[in-house]
């Protein structure tokens, strides 16, 4: 009997995990019995009770079980970390907060048997506020345009995984996983379809995602997946160098023809060093993610420390 492991990472989520184990188990006891399962919920430091309430549900049902982590970890490596540690045939993450439909797990499970070892679920549309929607394509777009891996718009890791993926996953040893990013690079590898669906409102409690978890997001794809941004910084240094000689060397014509007053000089030449000192700070800091990221992989980390598992 094949054996289907759900894994269920959470923060901070004691309002919703109670009711998505349960409508996840649901589904797998009515539309996929003839399968084994498991329930993992993987717990990054949650400090508003969700802890307890998990120990209730595992308490009750050895089939739930439970990952703890000594710290948050963040919202990439916690989730690859359960992924990798699940026994399944196949593997499929899903978020505590109901956003991931649980209806579409035999879906997933149906395109699986068929043959394919990944099933990515895409958002074809969000009930979520339309301006940050708006802001997520316009991000997809520019990664997709930067990258030289094709990556996925609207992919946000829900989908269903293969154990051979699973086992890819392992072997990688990333310390900063992108798990978008790593689908999207080795998906054709394994005969990956995609499933389109519109992303529900959150059940309950408020979402953790913030301007600092999405511009953490964005740089590390933009650092793991692309070398646009060093090579734009070289061509723009390029261009402004050369037209800061042109603007010298028209200055220097002009002072010396007296078609201009000296003091009127005084005020270009300040936008100028303050455009090209904004220009430069810029650019440091966007080398600054890159050496971030390289320093991260170099340092060599574990992917996350656990506390305690339960039923396991």
């Amino acid at each position: 009997m094949k054996k289907i492991s759900i894994l269920i990472p959470c923060f901070n989520e004691v309002e919703n995990v109670a009711g998505i184990s349960a409508a996840v188990e649901e589904v797998l006891k009515t539309k996929l019995s003839q399968y084994d399962y498991e329930i993992v919920f993987i717990d990054n430091a949650s400090t508003d009770g969700t802890r307890n309430k998990i120990e209730e549900i595992c308490a009750g049902n050895k089939k739930i079980k439970a990952i703890f982590n000594v710290t948050n970890f963040g919202q990439f490596n916690s989730p690859f970390h359960g992924m990798i540690s699940l026994d399944g045939d196949c593997v499929i993450p899903i978020c505590a907060d109901f956003q991931d439909p649980v209806e579409l797990i035999p879906v997933f499970v149906q395109k699986w048997e068929e043959g394919h070892k990944i099933v990515s679920g895409v958002k074809s549309s969000s009930k979520e506020n339309g301006f940050v929607y708006l802001m997520r394509t316009l991000y997809y777009k520019l990664i997709k345009n930067m990258s030289n891996v094709r990556m996925i718009e609207h992919f946000t890791g829900f989908g269903l995984y293969d154990r051979t993926f699973i086992e890819l996953l392992r072997s990688l040893n990333d310390p900063i996983p992108f798990i978008r990013g790593i689908v999207a690079e080795y998906g054709e590898g394994f005969n990956m379809t995609t499933v389109e669906y519109e992303q529900p409102k959150r059940k309950a409690g408020k979402t953790h995602n913030n301007f600092y978890t999405l511009y953490d997001a964005a740089m590390l794809s933009i650092t793991s997946y692309t070398k646009v941004g060093l090579r734009l910084c070289t061509m723009a240094g390029f261009i402004i160098a050369l037209i800061d000689v042109i603007v010298a060397l028209v200055y220097l014509i002009l002072k010396l023809t007296h078609w201009y007053s000296f003091h009127a000089g005084y005020a270009p030449m300040i936008c100028g060093m303050f455009m090209m000192g904004a220009i430069q700070l810029l650019f440091i800091g966007l080398m600054g993610e890159y050496i971030l990221n390289i320093n991260t992989r170099v340092i060599g980390r574990p992917l996350v420390v656990e506390e305690k598992r339960i039923n396991f």
